[in-house]
């Protein structure tokens, strides 16, 4: 039978904390840098929550979600006083010629480009919504996993996602920080389940399907930098809760980092060798 919440015997629970053992449901998690503990363990109390982010989020503030956004912003009013558009790409911007995700730039030896492809945005409506869903989905995640994993998962989606725009679209100046989100959308799934947290699974699922469908039916969106995020940040979030699973350790520290630089090191080797290719290759 299913283990109950120590504090909570009503509420079932795959989760126990990482210090004693007892099994402990998603308002009585608190994360911590060796997995997820009982407030007794963590020396501190329970935050009382009834919203559905309860199921899913500890306590900590999400401190590395408001930098990426306040960074993403900061860029973004910089293009437009580089000569972007506000309301397209292009625009005689300086800082999209030179920062946007471009294989033959890549190839050329501009690597930084797969970073700064993702901080860079075409027009107000395309990082107010990259932002707004940034800030719904760390706020869920950065608490849940604390702030290193958040950054890990992060910056492996975003990599992903350059990845998959170079393989579709290699000639096309490529930006956004869609890879990443859609990376954290994914995550969200997979540590949301693994938490028990089935409401916040639906939600998030319904809105990842909306979004994938508007991928393949709008003109000029990087179906590639999409799916590759999307991709990256699965596997990055499975990492995160096979090493949760485990005891805590060395062990399964070392092992999550094997893991998060395998999938970094493919996105950037997939990245230097699509760049090369006259064409899209899937």
């Amino acid at each position: 039978m299913p283990e109950t919440c120590y504090r909570h015997p009503s509420r079932e629970t795959g989760v126990s904390c990482s210090n004693c053992g007892r099994p402990i449901c998603p308002d009585c998690m608190t994360s911590t840098s060796v997995g997820m503990r009982c407030p007794e363990c963590a020396s501190e109390r329970t935050r009382v929550s009834t919203g559905v982010g309860s199921r899913l989020a500890g306590v900590a503030t999400p401190w590395a979600t408001y930098v990426l956004i306040a960074i993403n912003v900061s860029v973004f009013l910089a293009e437009l006083g580089s000569g972007a558009s506000a309301t397209t790409i292009g625009g005689g911007s300086a800082l999209i010629a030179d920062g946007a995700i471009f294989g033959p730039a890549i190839e050329d030896g501009e690597w930084y480009r797969l970073i700064t492809g993702g901080f860079l945005h075409a027009g107000f409506l395309h990082v107010a919504l990259n932002m707004f869903v940034l800030f719904i989905l760390g706020r869920l995640i950065e608490p849940a996993i604390g702030t290193p994993r958040f950054l890990a998962l992060y910056f492996v989606s975003l990599l992903a996602g350059s990845c998959g725009a170079l393989l579709l679209d290699p000639d096309v100046p490529t930006v956004g920080a869609s890879g990443a989100v859609y990376g954290l959308m994914g995550a969200a799934i997979v540590i949301a389940r693994r938490r028990g947290a089935e409401q916040i699974v639906s939600q998030i699922g319904i809105w990842l399907a909306l979004n994938i469908f508007l991928s393949f039916s709008v003109n000029g969106i990087s179906i590639g930098g999409h799916l590759g995020g999307l991709l990256g940040g699965t596997l990055a979030a499975l990492i995160i809760v096979a090493a949760e699973s485990r005891s805590s350790g060395r062990s399964a520290i070392g092992a999550e980092a094997l893991g998060m630089a395998a999938i970094v090191a493919a996105a950037i080797a997939g990245s230097l060798w699509a760049a090369g290719q006259p064409t899209g290759v899937l």
